[in-house]
């Protein structure tokens, strides 16, 4: 959960536990094919005439600044100079139907005639012409392979994707080809589709303490901002029974018909003995305690972080053993909620936006056992916005993609991002609530991961509260912004 307070190289030492890490080659690594998971096994696609095999640039559309045309099996489109913004220059397909909380790809293969950046959307078709998904990407004459996850926030029938390509004084060529955007196959999209909606758990830290001390004259405002909206539940060395503990959760929330959120926190060297530090006494100690959480899961609809800040900060133990064992026990757990808890969409935590360097943090998830699972979580804990969250999450993405040939969905914890970072992570001054928990948003999640009001450790405005208690005082400005 904490952040170093400098960002520390590996040692030379280190290096062999990631496979050509800094000094890998340019490019694309192809491991030996992973079987499929279960979100890879059935694609709906969504366009029509990606590949452009016909000759025929139909149904895909242009406006006045641009020319279309196929080439060479290839779509060229010519675009015009001296257009002001990157939507004066667009080609799309509209038609669409998309569904909210349901999940997406957009990939494509692209080149242009001079370096650029473009833009593309996926949107509804009429005004507003609202975006579920908007990214940016740079072009040039190398062909490259774009691959973009989203979950969508929007049900319509009239969606569309665009490539926005203008904003400059030149006049360029882009060619596109492999075009898709594909959706899971049938109705069970995962467990957001399979619920409605996210679980308040009644018996968080904020309610249990709004409760008790209902005649406080903060439990209503706490109550209203705090313990009312849904969040997730942390289990770790402090759970008797884990397996009991875990089902009684996920049974609760699926009696509800919601999603439950978990966060699994009992890797041996917790959070490298500051101020969260514990976990499980051995190796074969976490293994049975993984498996005992994930098979309480067992079918029921629940999403799951992955032991926050377990790969980031590797560089803290003492030796390479320790760190190859620390990257195996994540492996164990990435692959026992894979075959256990199918219905659980996973996420091993990959840091934050200001900590470890895409590049390397894509070797260590991949190292984790990412490619098992769902995807990453980001800023668990801690405080940057989601806007730059948003832009790391791409960086790693397009890392394992060079890479291994695969991206992941990402979330992002956006309990206490409201105000931003200012450098500090152990209880500072001046944060606030952000935005709850929702699809969408930048990323497939946004969520509360971190219980709002629960101290980091004792430090900052909370000098005399320890690691995971709650405070009043800590929720109240976090309410305020103060």
């Amino acid at each position: 959960m904490r952040t170093p307070r400098s960002v520390r190289r590996l040692s030379l030492s280190f290096l062999p536990l990631f496979a050509l890490a800094a000094c890998g080659p340019a490019e694309p690594v192809t491991p030996d094919a992973p079987a499929l998971t279960a979100q890879e096994a059935a694609l709906t696609e969504l366009l029509t005439n990606g590949s452009f095999s016909s000759g025929s640039v139909a149904p895909w559309w242009n406006n006045a600044s641009t020319q279309s045309s196929v080439e060479s099996g290839l779509w060229r489109v010519d675009v015009a100079a001296n257009t002001a913004n990157p939507w004066d220059a667009i080609v799309g397909q509209s038609g669409l139907t998309l569904t909210a909380g349901k999940t997406y790809t957009l990939a494509f293969t692209a080149r242009a005639s001079a370096t650029i950046t473009a833009q593309a959307t996926v949107q509804q078709e009429v005004a507003p012409y609202t975006s579920t998904l908007t990214r940016s990407f740079t072009l040039d004459g190398t062909s490259r392979r774009f691959s973009f996850p989203f979950t969508s926030s929007l049900s319509t029938g009239q969606g569309q994707v665009t490539f926005q390509l203008g904003g400059r004084a030149n006049a360029v060529t882009v060619r596109l080809d492999d075009i898709s955007l594909t959706t899971e196959s049938g109705t069970g999209s995962g467990p957001v589709a399979m619920t409605s909606g996210f679980y308040v758990d009644p018996n968080s830290n904020p309610a249990v303490w709004v409760r008790n001390n209902s005649g406080d004259g903060r439990a209503s405002r706490i109550n209203a901002s705090i313990a009312s909206k849904p969040m997730a539940r942390w289990f770790g060395n402090w759970n008797g029974n884990i397996a009991q503990d875990v089902s009684n959760f996920v049974a609760a929330a699926d009696a509800a018909d919601k999603l439950p959120v978990l966060v699994a926190y009992n890797i041996p060297g917790r959070d490298c003995g500051s101020h969260s530090g514990g976990g499980a006494g051995s190796a074969d100690a976490y293994r049975a305690w993984i498996s005992a959480f994930a098979t309480a899961i067992g079918n029921r609809p629940a999403v799951v972080i992955v032991e926050p800040d377990g790969v980031a900060q590797l560089d803290c133990l003492p030796n390479d053993t320790e760190r190859a064992t620390r990257l195996s026990l994540i492996r164990y757990a990435s692959e026992q909620l894979r075959d256990r808890a199918p219905n659980t969409w996973t996420y091993l935590d990959g840091g934050n936006a200001s900590w470890i360097a895409a590049d390397t943090m894509a070797q260590r998830l991949e190292s984790a056992g990412v490619r098992n699972v769902r995807g990453f979580s980001l800023n668990v804990s801690n405080f940057y916005p989601t806007a730059q969250s948003t832009t790391y999450g791409n960086a790693v993405n397009a890392a394992l993609n060079s890479r291994y040939g695969y991206t992941r969905q990402y979330v992002i914890d956006t309990s206490r991002n409201g105000n931003g970072s200012n450098g500090e992570w152990c209880n500072p001054a001046g944060r606030k609530l952000g935005v709850t928990s929702q699809t969408g948003g930048g990323a497939e999640m946004l969520l509360w991961v971190k219980t709002p009001g629960d101290s980091d450790g004792q430090c900052g405005i909370a000098p005399g509260t320890p690691a995971g208690q709650f405070s009043p005082d800590i929720a109240n400005r976090l309410i305020d912004g103060t």
